[in-house]
């Protein structure tokens, strides 16, 4: 038999119908049974196979995913799922990544529509943010990289040689606040710059950039001989949601010369909400934005994406010219620039499909109104807290998410009481410091999730402390 098609499609056929059918069933009950359970090390041993000399069959292969896979997921999809910022799927973006995987485009370069389609989805974000759409961006796999070509991007337009000669004893130094996300300074580490090269902000009591410290720093690296080039501003950071007055950091940015980019990672999605557009002001002037669909868009994972205001420094910060890879006026090896040229990646998938695919159904007056519904059940929550004795809430709740302390009990005791609510399969919230101390965080970015779900969590949370304090 010649190639890997099979020789009867009507077998094959017949089973991806079972396939899709068993998938909307566990979608359509996806909030019953647990939201998480540990994976037995019966199931993890019986995944441990040798290479098969002998294939399988389809069936088989699927049996098994249906028993040692399935039951073990991390619970991103129930919506008793609060612990990280992780979007939840629809069914439509299931259905998209069938489509992509039956295309399987390359979507680093050519002339060819999947790359049209990622483009448009491009528009559509720079759009969103209010940035001209005439800018640049393309589809990652996460904020992760997203910021970590942002600062690419920043450091090459301040000095191009870099592609060339290395960074060198350049002592280059960049600023966040200290709740930006961790995958900041691990960017300027990547980068050459080391993390230290990042220097972080205080901030206020309201958990955001202290500005007048900014400033404050700016000056004291010029003057020890530093070299600043960017300041970030986070849109929704991730231990409590805060939104940093990115309108203030634009200004203190444009006026030191520095590159300002935002981390807005699930933060963006609230550009669609008329009540958190002040709250976002200044996010339409970054020259870069980093952001993810699979978060509060609910696309499936993974679907990061980076906007940069200037195309042509974008271009100039990875664009390469290569003889295997030559780009023609006409012909599949035309459209320039293409993709491949805005970030490190040669073989990307067609992540966007599935973007295309969702906020086209849905529509950005209805993800909208999604992003609201997630904020008034987190207002719903916190309002829970500050009225029931024994709980504290330990910082605004600016968007979705929600800390707050047990008192009563340890730091220990609270890391134990999450965990206990992990494995009860009632509710998957995490932890993060607040002040000090440490808390529980439920962040609400599962659509699915409701009043009722909260209510669930907390009345769980509630008995077992009361357990523990017994």
């Amino acid at each position: 038999m010649a190639g890997l098609d099979p020789e009867d499609w009507s077998g094959i056929r017949a089973m991806g119908h079972q396939m899709l059918d068993a998938l909307f069933d566990r979608m359509e009950h996806v909030g019953e049974g647990p939201v998480w359970q540990p994976m037995p090390q019966a199931a993890r041993d019986a995944l441990k196979t040798c290479f098969p000399e002998k294939g399988q069959s389809l069936e088989d292969l699927h049996d098994r995913f249906t028993d040692l896979v399935v039951p073990y997921g991390n619970g991103n999809t129930h919506p008793g799922f609060m612990g990280w910022v992780h979007g939840a799927g629809t069914p439509v973006g299931m259905l998209a990544e069938m489509l992509a995987g039956g295309m399987n485009a390359n979507c680093g370069g050519r002339s060819h529509a999947a790359n049209e389609v990622e483009r448009e989805v491009i528009r559509w974000a720079l759009s969103m943010v209010g940035m001209p759409e005439d800018g640049s961006g393309c589809l990652v796999t996460g904020s992760s990289m997203a910021n970590f070509i942002s600062i690419i991007t920043a450091s090459r337009a301040q000095d191009i040689t870099f592609r060339s000669q290395g960074v060198g004893g350049r002592k280059m130094v960049g600023y966040a606040a200290t709740t930006a996300h961790g995958c900041l300074p691990r960017a300027f580490d990547l980068a050459g710059f080391g993390s230290d090269a990042l220097r972080r902000v205080p901030v206020l009591a309201d958990h955001r950039m202290d500005l007048a410290a900014l400033k404050r720093m700016i000056r004291e690296d010029r003057e020890a001989g530093y070299t600043p080039f960017m300041v970030a501003g986070t849109a929704g950071t991730v231990d409590c949601g805060a939104i940093d007055d990115l309108a203030g950091i634009e200004a203190i940015a444009r006026e030191n010369g520095l590159w300002f980019h935002v981390d807005a990672a699930f933060g963006a999605l609230a550009c669609l909400c008329s009540r958190f557009k002040n709250a976002l002001s200044g996010i339409e002037k970054a020259d870069s934005l980093a952001f993810d669909f699979h978060k509060w868009a609910q696309v499936p994972y993974d679907a990061g994406c980076v906007l940069v205001r200037d195309r042509k420094a974008h271009a100039a910060a990875f664009a390469q010219s290569l003889d295997y890879l030559t780009r023609e006026p006409r012909g599949l090896a035309s459209g320039a620039p293409w993709f491949c040229d805005f970030g490190p990646d040669l073989s990307r998938g067609f992540r966007a499909l599935k973007v295309w695919m969702t906020l086209g159904h849905y529509g950005s007056e209805r993800m909208g109104q999604m992003v609201e519904e997630c904020c008034d059940v987190a207002a719903h929550l916190a309002h829970r807290v500050q009225t029931t004795s024994g709980l504290v809430l330990l910082a605004p709740v600016t968007l979705n998410i929600v800390c707050f302390g047990v008192d009563g009990l340890s730091d220990q005791d609270v890391s134990e009481l999450v965990q206990d609510l992990h494995e009860s399969g009632v509710a998957a919230p995490s932890t993060t410091r607040i002040n000090g101390r440490l808390a529980v965080r439920a962040a609400i970015v599962n659509h699915r999730t409701t009043t009722a779900d909260t209510d669930r969590m907390l009345d769980a949370v509630i008995a077992l402390a009361a357990d523990r304090r017994a």
